[in-house]
């Protein structure tokens, strides 16, 4: 691999919230190693974190890298965050939009490490070469993460290129899947990076700067870009996210049978149209957004207009953002019949901090286990849960945080521990530890959700060769390589960053030729031997942190209920877990 011009990326600034002080080092070892994003993450957070820590405690470390497509290349707009998850008690990794990547970069860094915890709530300001610490005192408690943005953004610099991520009070309350919000409509989500900063008595991280990012070959990257962001504009692909947004799957899967809806006791939706991504643009729309550098505007934002009670003719209007992914755990999964009740629950997690697939699981096993008498209505502190019943729903999700009963205590945890606390574990869709995702397209999506690295639909795309297969039955060895093979190649994109939208866009050729301007001379090959050693290496760290492959059990509904492949055979599962053991066996014990 070639030394790179690296620039500022291979500055890290490291944060000691115990001490209140942070220092930076040059890590050009790493980056020129691992590109940036998760692969350097990965070893940054192996030196940092001790082996067996508490996710909840002091030595918990955040580590939140960028890449060298970040500022410089259309879609190049994530920020990784890596950790240790409250939530699977192993390897955590979230991925966010908005302006976090670029106010990194501009600010001087690859990487920052966060360490320790405070003894009092502070927020954390990042302004280039200074970093200052802010008592958040007078911030925490606050329900709303949109008020505590709203109140950093009046008194910190930066308008305009820096990026704010702040916790809800579910972060404080150390839910084990609170989200990190940033620019008030992206998230860290899935795997607790709320409760991480909460447990630190971290309310916010504002970062800012007006650094530039230097190119190895000025022509030659103005080429590579004008190219891909000709490919990014042009892609029916690309225009689908702009036009509908992802909330474009609803009918898609409803019509393939594989719209997980009512706690999966069904596949399909009768309700579906009244959620559909056409309903919500075409009836609530009121405007796009994107995250910086990205040409796409992918967010979508719906207008709720709400009449104030005993004043006529005035109304509260709320922007409320929606994707796929909070439709289907909180509409489908919930029996949504008509989208403002959902929207109303979308509001309300997100202003929480609440992961939203989680929550909707979450809702959707206690209403079922309600249903069944596996919990009572003293559990739930009177309310009456009921598919379709949204006030009941957004009353729930706020105990959920504030944990008034024993019963909210365990969902605050997650679905298998409330599961295994209170009963109905055969109905608990949780994947070694995580939520499922809205996607019961086929036995390749359940083994992405079971070893995944993060167990997320988005580690492998799973759902994908499901639908690229139906009518076909591959042997399971064939589907696990697949995967393996997609998942590796997912760890280069997310070393660079690039949105995984873009995954079609860049191809590893296109990023091959995209590298050199920037100071990379890596072959394709390079390339793909490099997402496998990512892949090693972050399977190692998980597994080091006490996740075991053998030890993954599948949901007993997920074989219950017809994918568009027909009822799931749990004998072809159990071949294919035992392809998938060997195969983590075999990469993480090779060497270099």
């Amino acid at each position: 691999m070639g030394v790179a011009v690296l620039g500022s990326l291979s500055r890290v600034l490291y944060i000691d919230l115990t001490g209140k002080k942070y220092w930076v080092e040059d890590r050009s070892d790493l980056f020129e190693e691992y590109l940036g994003g998760v692969g350097v993450a990965v070893k940054l957070l192996e030196e940092e974190l001790p082996r067996n820590a508490d996710p909840l405690e002091p030595e918990n470390v955040i580590v939140l890298a960028v890449g060298p497509f970040n500022g410089l290349y259309p879609t190049a707009s994530k920020t990784v965050a890596l950790f240790k998850s409250p939530h699977t008690g192993n390897l955590g990794e979230s991925h966010a939009g908005g302006r976090s990547a670029i106010a990194i970069r501009l600010a001087g860094y690859g990487a920052i490490v966060i360490k320790g915890a405070s003894d009092l709530p502070v927020w954390v300001s990042v302004q280039g070469d200074r970093v200052f610490f802010r008592d958040a005192r007078a911030l925490w408690g606050m329900t709303s993460s949109h008020t505590v943005g709203r109140i950093i953004r009046e008194v910190e610099p930066g308008s305009g290129l820096r990026t704010i991520m702040r916790i809800g009070r579910a972060g404080e309350r150390m839910v084990s899947y609170a989200n990190v919000i940033t620019e008030t409509y992206r998230h860290f989500g899935r795997l607790g990076l709320g409760a991480v900063f909460g447990s630190k008595k971290l309310k916010a991280l504002v970062v800012t700067g007006r650094s530039s990012i230097p190119v190895a070959d000025r022509k030659a990257y103005r080429e590579a870009y004008d190219k891909i962001f000709k490919l990014i504009v042009e892609s029916p692909l690309m225009k689908k996210y702009h036009d509908i947004g992802t909330p474009v799957n609803v009918l898609h899967l409803n019509e393939l049978g594989a719209l997980p809806s009512i706690n999966l006791l069904q596949s399909r939706l009768e309700t579906a149209g009244r959620i559909s991504g056409e309903y919500l643009a075409e009836k609530y729309l009121g405007r796009r957004v994107s995250c910086a550098h990205c040409p796409v505007a992918c967010i979508h934002l719906a207008v709720l207009r709400e009449p104030y009670e005993e004043e006529p003719y005035f109304y509260k209007t709320t922007f409320v953002g929606y994707d796929y992914e909070p439709i289907y755990a909180l509409g489908a999964m919930l029996g949504a019949r008509e989208p403002e009740g959902l929207l109303k629950l979308i509001d309300v997690v997100e202003a929480y901090g609440l992961d939203a697939m989680t929550t909707g699981v979450v809702l959707a096993w206690a209403t079922e286990a309600y249903k069944r008498g596996v919990i009572t209505r003293e559990d739930l502190g009177g309310v009456e849960l009921d598919w379709g019943n949204y006030e009941a729903y957004i009353e729930a999700a706020k105990r959920i945080v504030e944990q008034p009963t024993e019963l909210y205590k365990a969902m605050a945890r997650g679905v298998m521990y409330a599961s295994e606390r209170f009963g109905g574990r055969d109905f608990a869709l949780s994947f070694s530890g995580n939520e499922m995702a809205g996607y019961h397209t086929g036995p390749a999506a359940y083994l992405t959700y079971a070893f995944g690295a993060r167990h997320s639909h988005l580690d492998s795309a799973g759902y994908s060769l499901d639908q690229r297969t139906i009518g076909k039955s591959l042997p399971p060895g064939e589907v696990v390589n697949r995967l393996y093979e997609e998942e590796a190649w997912r760890q280069v994109l997310s070393s660079l960053v690039v949105c995984f939208f873009a995954r079609e866009i860049y191809k590893p050729e296109v990023v091959a030729e995209a590298l050199k301007p920037v100071g990379f001379d890596l072959s394709v090959d390079d390339l793909v031997k490099l997402g496998k050693k990512i892949f090693r290496e972050k399977y190692r760290l998980k597994i080091r942190e006490g996740f075991n492959p053998e030890g993954v059990a599948f949901p007993k509904r997920i074989f219950e209920t017809p994918t568009p492949h027909g009822l799931l055979s749990p004998e072809y599962m159990e071949k294919a877990k035992r392809e998938y053991v060997a195969l983590i066996k075999r990469v993480t014990a090779e060497q270099g």
